[in-house]
Order: C-alpha cells, then sequence, then structure tokens
C-alpha cells in the first residue's frame, strides 16, 4: 500500500496492518495508530464505528488480500511449488531476520492472543487462514497429488510454518523453521507416486 496516494481509511488499514505484525493487537494503542497513519484525532471512529475491533478486521481482511496477491505471483514466477514453497520460507526467513526477529507472521500474532469474546477477529482470521491453505492445496495439486493429499500437505504447511516462524521468533534463530520445513519437503518428494495419482 502506498501510503502517499491513499485515503485516511485506507492509512488507518496500514498502520493497522504493520502493527498487527509487530506488536498484536492489544500491543498498540490508539493513539499511536493515528500517529502512524498521519490521521487526524476522531478520523478512526468517523471511518470504523466499532473502534479498533473493526479496524483489526479490516486490517485482517487486507492482509488476506494481500496473502493471496503475494501466493498467486509466487507460483506465478515459481511453477515448481517445492521452489516456491522453499521460496516462500526464505522471504518469511529473511523478513524475520532483518526486523531483528520482531516481524512475525501478522495472523499467528493476532490469532495467539485473541480470545473467545473476539468473534468477528477470529472470523475475520479463520477466512484468511482457509483462503490461504486452499491457494496452496490447489499448487500442491498441480504436482500430481490427489486433492485429499494435496490439502493436507497444504494444512500442514501452514501448521509448519507459522510454528516455525514463532519458535524462530522467540528463539532468535531460524533453524527450527528450516528443519521443519526440510522435512516436509523430503515428505513430499518421497510421497509414493502411486498413491499421487489416485482417482
Amino acid at each position: 500500500m502506498n501510503t502517499h496516494t491513499l485515503s485516511t481509511r485506507d492509512k488507518l488499514i496500514a498502520a493497522m496492518a504493520d502493527a498487527l505484525q509487530r506488536k498484536g493487537l492489544h500491543g498498540v494503542g490508539l493513539n499511536e495508530l493515528l500517529s502512524q497513519a498521519q490521521a487526524p484525532k476522531g478520523s478512526l471512529y468517523h471511518h470504523f464505528p466499532g473502534g479498533k475491533t473493526e479496524l483489526a478486521v479490516a486490517a485482517i481482511e487486507y492482509l488476506g488480500t494481500r496473502i493471496d496477491a503475494f501466493v498467486e505471483r509466487l507460483f506465478s514466477e515459481h511453477p515448481e511449488p517445492l521452489q516456491a514453497l522453499r521460496r516462500w520460507l526464505d522471504g518469511g526467513l529473511q523478513q524475520l531476520e532483518a526486523s531483528r526477529f520482531s516481524r512475525g507472521c501478522p495472523l499467528a500474532t493476532v490469532a495467539l492472543e485473541s480470545g473467545p469474546e473476539d468473534v468477528e477477529i477470529r472470523a475475520a482470521l479463520a477466512n484468511c487462514f482457509v483462503r490461504l491453505r486452499q491457494a496452496l492445496g490447489r499448487q500442491i495439486a498441480s504436482m500430481g497429488y490427489p486433492p485429499a493429499s494435496a490439502n493436507q500437505f497444504a494444512s500442514l504447511f501452514v501448521a509448519l510454518y507459522e510454528g516455525g516462524l514463532l519458535q524462530a521468533r522467540v528463539a532468535a534463530d531460524g533453524q527450527p523453521l528450516l528443519d521443519a520445513a526440510n522435512a516436509l519437503f523430503e515428505l513430499l518428494q518421497h510421497y509414493p507416486r502411486e498413491m499421487r495419482h489416485e482417482a
């Protein structure tokens, strides 16, 4: 998002999306969001009458569209799915290391701190994860795996990525994510070929 050409509403969404990745929902205050968005006081409730929660839902939905675009671009640039998945992991680790292990996955950061009362936020997060798993499942299916297996591997990759990033972030070391990724790629490569082409 180019913040120089955005509306105040979009600047608030971009500021919240960035804050969710760095601090989570409860780690950022409204004044900080307004300052980062260079938005006047009162603008948040003007654009988001539901306050911080409504803004967070909008930011999560925005992040979901960014993830969709990222997946599409990634697999168009790297037609070999395993190569694309490796590139994804490399990019995630590079971002994490460049931020001195402060910027994890924004979806996971919010999910970990959400509670049963955060119905709208959890629904937005769940929708993003579903879209992500479905997009990955389609790509893995292109390797010849039956749809059920492709969807299972997609779910495994998302779980691996989120859990690996979490461990890497707290340890300030990317090795846990790399080890888990290498194990998954070995599994994918040696999955029985006759099972890949089951109806």
